[in-house]
């Protein structure tokens, strides 16, 4: 284990060092964030491992983060304010749109910054103790870590409007109904599933990954006509990495396994 930060830890996992596992490691204040820890994400997705193919990002203790440390809340004005959301809004760029896919291992409180962090996160796996809240709304401020584009994309802008408008809050099974997850297991094994989804996509060719990273999400964001021709882009330079064209031979010959029921 690396120690980034007092509350931040790295692991490397596999044969090959592919998977990276990211720790929050603030269980006394319920993994909340200050800058301090976000900075600290911020450089560890900047500077991950040239083997690591995929991550996992996971909070010590009983939550994986409640959200902003309120204790360390600052008195800004207003362009003081714009530069703080900024700072937060290019750290967590750096999961969202960095060099691997990042699964999060969601339990206990996903809440404010939580779920901001949890939503630049590409895959999110929640066990049964899992809980969503936005309370940001009723404490008079408003989301600046990037909750505002990514929370509406995962659950529709009305939900959230909901979310932070009377403080609902959503359990594990109705957050992965909604959208907030797309898995959920039982309580204290997020990370299992989460390191068995890692596992899968370290293995997958590494253009792929990065097609689905960067550009799906660009492309459902354009117009139509725009989307198909960046999409026949992405195609074509995906297939024609040697690994692609290793692959595809290698199931016309019969020596890859064909997709089954699940």
């Amino acid at each position: 284990m690396t120690t980034i930060t007092p509350d931040l830890s790295m692991t490397l996992h596999g044969d090959q060092e592919q998977i990276a596992v990211i720790r929050m490691t603030r269980p006394a204040k319920r993994n909340a964030l200050n800058d301090g820890l976000i900075l600290a994400i911020r450089d560890v997705f900047q500077n991950l491992p040239k083997s690591v193919k995929a991550a996992v990002v996971d909070g010590e203790g009983d939550h994986f983060c409640a959200g902003l440390d309120l204790s360390e809340l600052q008195e800004r004005d207003a362009s003081e304010g714009v530069f703080h959301s900024r700072m937060w809004h290019a750290a967590l760029e750096c999961v969202e749109k960095g060099t691997v896919p990042v699964i999060a291992a969601l339990h206990g409180a996903v809440v404010g910054g939580g779920l901001e962090l949890a939503s630049a996160c590409h895959i999110r796996v929640a066990d049964d103790t899992t809980f969503y809240a936005l309370p940001e709304g009723t404490r008079g401020i408003f989301v600046g870590g990037g909750g505002a584009v990514r929370v509406p994309k995962l659950i529709g802008a009305a939900r959230m409007t909901d979310m932070m408008l009377t403080g609902r809050v959503y359990n594990a099974e109705d957050g992965e109904r909604v959208g907030l997850s797309q898995y959920v297991v039982p309580a204290g094994t997020a990370l299992e599933k989460a390191m068995e989804l890692a596992t899968r996509i370290a293995a997958n060719a590494p253009m792929t990954n990065f097609a689905l990273m960067h550009a799906l999400p660009r492309i459902a964001e354009q117009p139509g006509d725009h989307g198909f021709f960046t999409e026949a882009l992405m195609a074509s330079i995906a297939q024609a990495a040697p690994e692609a064209k290793e692959r595809v031979r290698a199931f016309l010959e019969g020596k890859a396994a064909k997709v089954s029921k699940g």
